[in-house]
């Protein structure tokens, strides 16, 4: 029936048109070859026949109205009449080679094969080759067989015209594209139809670097109702400095480039000047050069130049010291234009920048020059505030703003963190402070535009020294939880020593000491070393070598030395300052007493318990007489002598000094202060070296959990206290658990402490020790062997440790040969 109706009204409307052409002739019936009487009567032929005419009229322009409503609100952009013969403008820039990104092209030659409904997006800050790698698989894919069209990313009319083109040569029909162009359908609509319908073909948008400005207007790009969209059955490929996934959504394959290792590019410096030097000075001035291929590039053109003052890498790169301003730092006379501007190492990231202002986030220029000022380290997010900026800048600033500045550099590759979240297995730790790391050439070019730009250069120092010495009492103040928050604000704090201002360096000079006091109530020696040796260098040259705050640095920095296992040079160190404050300060006074228990501390931590001994009994008369019997320092020394006599076999004296310090700590200190768990600690160990094992396993486990809760598990106190703990359950028999405990506190410290660690070494003979007991023979040998080699290197061959691990060594070695014979002789024979 459906079928007989559309039949008739398609005859009625060519009857229609067979009237109009036959101008009132006779008119001929469709449905029998019999003319029906009504039609002999004009009087009813013209009513029907106006009616039909102006029923046709109605579905015409009611159908126009409809595609009219159908269109998008505003066209993408304008299209003209392209020739199919333009397609010579889609091809892409021609690469020589391409060095270190064999597995980005792997990742894209993956894709290429099988998009899986994906795109692809190269991301980076400016300078790292995104065009270069994008053209060199262009040029493989070309090699391969596959229709490539480059488009580069210019305006949204220009990207319709060139997406069009790429359609035209996949196929296009003209009339699909007529209906487009007439306002019938959507151009991205009829172009990416096709480009679902054609197969094998590439398509690279280079440079989309402001993603919002591809359209469609008012829609988020990642919709993919405009020009970018994952739906065709090639392969789309992006170039663009934005990185942030909510800007290209769920479908795109983000590609973040890196700097390139070292090797590569070495090589690539090698490729562009030949003549310039060996292999090894390539990879050095690469190197120096932070990877980044954009001033691999301009190093490599400037050394092949003729003209050119510095003709070798090794020469490029010593210049680079002082004269980066002007190699890679340097103003392009063209550089407002930012086809210039992307092959001139600073413009390339004032790009960005500019266009950061544009999107409103004005900040972001002030606050990359204020990272540029501070350390090639990670960067406590916790440092910059919004009264800083406003120091700086004049203008007031909120936390939005500030926050909002941080996003966009993270999103334009300016500022990156020290984690990779694009990496398998490497995720941020949300435990640790939140932190941002610059790359090294960034860094150092902004500090170059900085020093360029701002007129007074000195009031972004002061703001900053400021708010680097509130930082340090905000960590001071906070205890164990800022620990981590020291760690990385010590390789910021040297600038408070280099300020341009005398007055401003001595006036904030205190606080690298302070944190450096910190960091080694956390256990992290290494950074609190840095610190020290800075601040001793400062306070040599300005205050003098023998001024008692000199020397108090350098007693600290003895100390530092000595919790990094250095003993040698602590030593040096602490006997020198001793001798300097006898005869500065008066053997009798309070630092002196210091430097005195300090250098006994490190002998008896070396076997040189009799000396130790000697130096600590003068030390605890000394500070009962002037400072009192439940002083701190006198109880430190106390305690400290008992450790001294425990290493000479004084067991028992060593106990009741324990005990006695540990009831006064408890009552003057706290039952949970660190040195009343350090007390704890010692008396345990004091009491298992005199065979009371049961005491000692229960107040080394009860240190042991304090510890943990108090400072951390990674703490070197609760690394101590579980080592001794395994000491204790080897003693009393308990070998596997023992084992286990040594083999997680060696593991433990090799990660805190490094391998070479003497604590390190401790916990390994520990281990050796336990699984010679539980028959491990083979494994204990290895491991004691390891442990001498290290001993003599580290501690030296005489020393008391080195003799032990020597003489365990024979023991097991012996044992391990007893074993192997009997084994032999219960063997069968095979007679």
């Amino acid at each position: 029936m459906r079928r007989r109706q559309g039949a008739w009204a398609g005859s009625a409307v060519a009857g229609t048109a067979a009237v109009v052409a036959a101008g009132l002739g006779p008119v001929t019936n469709y449905a029998s070859a019999t003319v029906p009487g009504w039609a002999s009567h004009g009087w009813v032929i013209w009513p029907v026949f106006a009616g039909l005419v102006t029923t046709s009229v109605g579905l015409v322009l009611w159908s126009r109205r409809l595609d009219v409503a159908a269109r998008p609100p505003a066209p993408l952009g304008p299209v003209g009449r392209p020739a199919r013969g333009r397609q010579d403008s889609l091809r892409p820039p021609h690469v020589e080679r391409v060095r270190g990104r064999e597995a980005e092209l792997a990742e894209l030659a993956g894709m290429l094969r099988r998009p899986r409904g994906r795109f692809a997006v190269l991301c980076a800050a400016g300078g790292m080759g995104k065009t270069t790698v994008a053209a060199e698989f262009a040029s493989q894919a070309t090699a391969a067989g596959w229709r490539v069209f480059w488009v580069r990313w210019r305006d949204s009319a220009d990207l319709a015209q060139q997406m069009v083109q790429a359609a035209l040569a996949c196929g296009l029909p003209e009339e699909e594209l007529e209906s487009a162009r007439a306002g019938r359908a959507s151009l991205p609509d009829v172009v990416w139809r096709q480009l679902g319908r054609a197969r094998r073909w590439l398509l690279v948008l280079d440079n989309a670097d402001v993603p919002q400005e591809i359209g469609p207007a008012g829609e988020p790009l990642a919709d993919y109702r405009g020009w970018i969209r994952p739906y065709g059955r090639g392969l789309l490929v992006m170039t663009s400095r934005d990185s942030s996934p909510h800007t290209w959504g769920p479908r795109a394959r983000l590609l973040p480039l890196k700097p390139l290792p070292a090797q590569p590019a070495g090589q690539v410096l090698v490729d562009a000047a030949p003549a310039a030097g060996t292999a090894e000075q390539a990879r050095d001035l690469a190197m120096r050069l932070g990877g980044l291929p954009l001033a691999l590039h301009a190093a490599g053109t400037y050394l092949a130049g003729p003209t050119s003052r510095y003709r070798t890498f090794t020469t490029y790169r010593q210049a680079l010291e002082h004269e980066l301003p002007f190699l890679l730092g340097a103003e392009h006379p063209d550089a407002s234009q930012t086809r210039f501007a992307r092959t001139v190492v600073r413009h390339t990231w004032e790009v960005s920048l500019d266009q950061l202002a544009r999107e409103g986030i004005a900040l972001a220029r002030p606050v990359l020059r204020l990272l540029a000022i501070l350390a090639e380290a990670p960067i406590p997010l916790s440092l910059i505030t919004p009264d800083l900026l406003s120091a700086v800048t004049g203008d007031e600033v909120t936390v939005p703003e500030l926050e909002a500045a941080f996003a966009g550099l993270h999103r334009y590759g300016l500022l990156d963190l020290p984690y990779s979240p694009g990496n398998a297995g490497q995720a941020p730790d949300t435990s640790s402070p939140a932190q941002v790391v610059l790359h090294p050439l960034i860094r150092e070019i902004n500090a170059v535009a900085l020093a360029a730009e701002a007129p007074h250069l000195a009031t972004w120092h002061r703001a900053l020294a400021e708010r680097l010495t509130e930082a340090v009492h905000e960590v001071e103040e906070q205890g164990r939880a800022a620990w981590p928050a020291a760690v990385l604000l010590a390789p910021h704090l040297p600038v408070l020593l280099d300020l341009p201002e005398p007055s401003s360096a001595t006036h904030h000079r205190t606080a690298p000491s302070t944190l450096a006091q910190v960091l080694e109530h956390a256990g992290a020696f290494s950074a609190a070393r840095l610190l020290l040796e800075r601040v001793l260098d400062f306070e040599s040259r300005t205050l003098g070598p023998r001024h008692p705050d000199t020397l108090t640095s350098r007693n600290h920095l003895a100390n530092a030395l000595f919790g990094m296992g250095e003993p040698a040079e602590a030593i040096r160190l602490l006997r020198q300052t001793l001798e300097d404050r006898n005869r500065v300060l008066g053997p009798a006074h309070p630092d002196t007493l210091i430097s005195r228990h300090d250098l006994a501390c490190a002998l008896d931590g070396t076997g040189l318990h009799a000396e130790a001994v000697s130096l600590l009994r003068q030390t605890l008369a000394a500070r009962v007489r002037v400072l009192g019997v439940v002083h701190p320092h006198t109880l430190a020394s106390r305690d400290s002598l008992g450790l001294a006599l425990d290493g000479m076999g004084e067991h028992a004296e060593a106990v009741r000094l324990h005990r006695q310090t540990l009831d006064d700590r408890i009552r003057v200190l706290g039952p949970e202060h660190h040195l009343t768990l350090l007390s704890r600690h010692n008396l345990a160990s004091a009491l298992a070296r005199q065979g009371e094992h049961a005491e000692a396993e229960r107040l080394l486990q009860q240190a042991l959990d304090d510890h943990a809760r108090v400072l951390g598990v990674m703490h070197p106190h609760t690394l101590a206290s579980r080592d001794s703990l395994g000491l204790v359950l080897d003693a009393m028999g308990e070998h596997a658990e023992a084992v286990r405990l040594h083999r997680q506190t060696l593991d433990d410290r090799i990660r805190v402490l490094g391998s070479n660690h003497p604590d390190t070494l401790t916990s390994r003979h520990n281990l050796a020790s336990a699984l010679a007991r539980t028959g491990e023979q083979e494994e204990a040998v290895r491991l004691l062997r390891q442990t001498l080699a290290d001993r003599v290197r580290v501690l030296g061959p005489e020393h008391p440790h080195t003799l032990r691990t020597r003489d365990d060594l024979e023991t097991a070695s012996a044992a391990r040969r007893a074993t192997q014979r009997r084994q032999t002789w219960l063997r069968p024979s095979r007679r």
